[in-house]
């Protein structure tokens, strides 16, 4: 089953779905940390903004962004390659 809800933020209506998930009980899993574990995850693969994966998990980005490094997620979310792109473009900049 799938319920749709809504959060309106600054006049902006994010849609969000709800999953139904099952979890064997031998795993000690709460429905925050489900959330956190599968926010962290989309957001290291690039799915989820820094905003959207804070608003699915119902903190602030801030908040998420210091909890990020208990799951091993960088809060710089950038390939490698493009990481050396941003660098060679900022050494044609001089002060």
């Amino acid at each position: 089953m799938q319920i749709n809800r809504k959060i309106i933020i600054f006049d902006k209506i994010i849609k969000m779905k709800q999953i139904l998930l099952n979890v064997p009980d031998t795993i000690e899993l709460d429905d925050r940390e489900a959330k956190m574990l599968l926010a962290s995850r989309l957001f290291e693969k690039g799915r989820l903004t820094m905003g959207q994966a804070a608003d699915m998990v119902g903190l602030s980005k801030r908040a998420f962004m210091e909890i990020l490094a208990d799951y091993d997620v960088s809060i710089f979310n950038y390939h490698p390659s493009e990481l050396d792109n941003k660098i060679e473009n900022a050494r044609d900049y001089s002060i």
